[in-house]
This record gives structure tokens, C-alpha cells and sequence, in this order.
């Protein structure tokens, strides 16, 4: 974890517990805010991932509980309360998504659980004299994610939320000898917190050492100092296909900076030291070729929604990007089915080139539309324009066109109908 750049804290004791050899069960939560993950995901997913290709036994958790609160970590402003009924659904939705990257069975195999089926049953009363006792005010005070809110205002809901993990962890610890909590650095205090609870609440150790661990990730951050997750665009990158596309997926992968191919290796492939030694080494000597890029977009996108997916994403961005023509039905399809697709009718292509650039939504004027062509920037169907009022030429298949505008933009459009 360490050469890989996983490593941000960890508590007493779990280097030397980890150098027992003994298999470690370990816990990351997952709060189902929206119906999909993103990819700001995938970096405890890695860890659960790791965990079990050296013998642990991972959980993935999912918030159905904590959710129906809201986690103040990393927040600026308290977060608005979701229903019982669309938290329910975003759990539904996670699970399969959670289930694609860890192995399920045999007697070691990973472990779902659902935090709303220990939470819901717990009475206030016992809550507070079980686990409101052992956490003074002060030490809540304390806690990073407590203090950031303090001037602009923390609930009471809010405020308990560390308790409630708190309680997860402990529960966790009792009923699945879960021994390790890990998560990003924005969780240090919640999961630091179970560790207090379990230690308080526990006979202590004949050996005196302690009863469970903590282990926290780095925060990933994009090359502009924001949040790792999202598109150039500002939008997440999810990794459920309604979400993204896989070819969006894809590119994303594949436009990577330079300056982040070491990380992104590290952390989101299992590729041994020596494979991303060799990878960085071509960003250096031929950074051209993206060979990197094209490798971390192939890995990921192929583990995240498969095989096919994965080939059929690299052979659409080959192709859209390659300058070539493209008479590949399914390539055209992907391509339409990417995002930026549009339909267009017998009437748009009678209508010339500056109408359909409008009506299909490739620019918002004529005067737009009509300037980009006599600046040479536009190309339809492999033939470049250099007259707004020139005809249209036809379909590829009597079904599609391919608009690139500039060198990255490229839209294909199907017939309506």
C-alpha cells in the first residue's frame, strides 16, 4: 500500500497485527447518496480488492442507515435528507454495482451488509446509555469534520453521525470479528471513533494491545486541486452504464494527464510494480503513443463493465479519433449512444449544412454554424465543408452522420425513426 501511495494513517497496532500472517477481516462503508458509485469509489473498492487478493476477508458495507442522516465529512453545508423510499432504491441499485469487483464465495468469500438492519431496531434510550456514554462532548468537538462546520452551523443529526458509524463498527466487530475500518482521509474521525467505542465497551486484551485497527487513503485529487471523481465538464464519472457510458467511461480514462499516469496506476489497476515501472517508462520516452492511457483505460473500463464493453469502447475512441472514415455500424452506434448522439429527420439534411448543425444541436446559430465552416473546422461524413449552402452529402448506410467539429469533438447522429 505504501509503494502504490495507498497509505495515509494508520492506527497503533496494525502493522504489527497485519505481520502475523493471520487473515484480517476489514470494513469499508458506502453511502448511498445517489443511485450509482463513482469513480471516487473505486479507491476503497481497490482496498477491499487488495484485501482479499492477499487473503482478508473484506465487507462492503452500505449506508441504508447512515444514509437516512447524512454524513458531514468533507461538507461544507449540511446535505438535504433524502426519503426512506429513494434510499432504499439507491441501496437496491449499489449492491450489484459492489458485487462486480470482490468474490463472494466459500467461507472467506466477501460479505454485503446493509447497516439498516442492525440500525433500525435500536431504541434512542439504549443508544444513548449503550454508546452516547462512552464520548464526551470535547472529543466530538474535536474532530476535523465537527470543527469545519462549526461557524456555518452542524445539526444535532449531524453531529451524532460518528457515533452511529461508531456503533457500525462495533456491531461489525461483534458479530463478524471485523478487526479494521478503513477509508479516505475525510473519515479519520467517524472510524477512529468505533475504535474508541469497541476499545471502551471491551474487556481488556491479555496482551494489551488493542481490539481493532483504523487505516485511512490519501484524498485523490484532480490536476486543477478538486475532488477526484469528476469529468473535465464538472459531472461525476459514475460507474454504472445509465450514469456513464462505457465509452465515456473509457475516454475519461484515456485522457488522463501525464502527471497522474503514476498515480492512476497504482491505485485503480492490480498490475505488478514491474508492468507500471514499464507503463510510466512510455509516458517519458513516447508520450505520443499514450500506451499508459490506453492500457489504465482498457484495465479499468473492462473490470468495471466488462470484456465486451471494454473492447468496444477502445475500438470507438480508435475510431472516432483516428480521423478515418467510420462505416462500423456498431462503432457508429456506440459512438451515437455516448452521450452526445442525436436523431435527425429528411427535412434537417434538406435544410443544408447550417440548419442541421442547428437543428441536431452542434451549435446554437447559423451564424455560429455558417462561421466554423468557412474557417474549415467542420466535417461531415469525411468530407470537410467550405459552403454553409452547399447539400449535405448522404447518410453513411442511409442511416448516419458523423459531425467532427475541431480535433476532439465528434457527434454521430442516427435517422429518426
Amino acid at each position: 500500500m505504501r509503494w502504490r501511495g495507498q497509505f495515509h494513517a494508520a492506527s497503533d497496532g496494525l502493522e504489527a497485527r497485519l505481520a502475523t500472517n493471520r487473515p484480517i477481516t476489514a470494513y469499508v462503508g458506502f453511502d448511498p447518496s445517489a443511485p450509482w458509485l463513482h469513480i471516487g469509489h473505486l479507491v476503497p473498492i481497490f482496498g477491499l480488492i487488495r484485501l482479499q487478493r492477499h487473503g482478508g476477508r473484506p465487507i462492503a458495507l452500505v449506508g441504508g442507515g447512515t444514509g437516512m442522516i447524512g454524513d458531514p465529512s468533507g461538507r461544507s453545508a449540511e446535505r438535504n435528507l433524502q426519503s426512506p423510499e429513494q434510499i432504499e432504491a439507491n441501496v437496491a441499485s449499489i449492491r450489484p454495482q459492489l458485487e462486480r469487483f470482490l468474490d463472494f464465495s466459500g467461507p472467506r468469500g466477501a460479505i454485503m451488509g446493509n447497516n439498516a438492519e442492525w440500525l433500525e431496531s435500536v431504541r434512542l434510550l439504549d443508544f444513548l446509555r449503550d454508546v452516547g456514554k462512552h464520548f464526551t462532548i470535547p472529543y466530538m468537538l474535536a474532530k476535523d469534520s465537527v470543527q469545519v462546520r462549526l461557524e456555518a452551523g452542524l445539526s444535532f443529526t449531524e453531529f451524532s453521525y460518528m457515533l452511529i458509524q461508531a456503533l457500525d463498527f462495533q456491531h461489525l466487530h461483534q458479530a463478524l470479528e471485523c478487526e479494521l475500518q478503513m477509508g479516505g482521509a475525510d473519515q479519520w474521525g467517524n472510524i477512529t471513533a468505533g475504535l474508541e467505542l469497541i476499545r471502551r465497551s471491551s474487556s481488556p486484551r491479555a496482551d494489551g494491545g488493542p481490539h481493532a485497527f483504523a487505516m485511512a487513503y490519501p484524498l485523490l485529487l484532480a490536476p486543477s486541486g478538486a475532488k477526484f471523481g469528476k469529468s473535465e465538464s464538472g459531472e461525476s464519472v459514475w460507474i454504472h452504464p445509465d450514469g456513464t457510458s462505457p465509452y465515456a467511461f473509457y475516454q475519461h480514462w484515456l485522457n488522463t494527464d501525464d502527471r497522474d499516469v503514476p498515480t492512476y496506476l497504482r491505485w485503480f489497476t492490480t498490475f505488478e510494480p514491474d508492468r507500471i515501472l514499464e507503463l510510466e517508462a512510455t509516458v517519458t520516452a513516447a508520450p505520443e503513443r499514450r500506451e499508459a492511457q490506453r492500457t489504465l483505460a482498457r484495465d479499468i473500463t473492462a473490470r468495471v463493465h466488462g470484456e465486451a464493453a471494454a473492447t468496444e469502447a477502445r475500438a470507438a475512441s480508435e475510431a472516432a479519433f483516428a480521423g478515418a472514415p467510420i462505416a462500423d455500424p456498431a462503432v457508429l452506434a456506440t459512438l451515437h449512444r455516448a452521450g452526445d448522439g442525436f436523431a435527425f429527420t429528411p427535412a434537417d439534411v434538406e435544410a443544408g449544412p447550417a440548419a442541421f448543425l442547428v437543428s441536431t444541436g452542434t451549435f446554437a446559430s447559423k451564424g455560429e454554424a455558417r462561421r466554423a465552416i468557412a474557417g474549415g473546422g467542420v466535417t461531415i461524413n469525411d468530407r470537410r465543408l467550405t459552403d454553409a449552402d452547399t447539400a449535405l452529402p448522404p447518410p453513411i448506410a442511409n442511416e448516419w452522420y458523423v459531425v467532427r467539429v475541431g480535433k476532439r469533438r465528434v457527434r454521430v447522429g442516427r435517422r429518426a425513426g
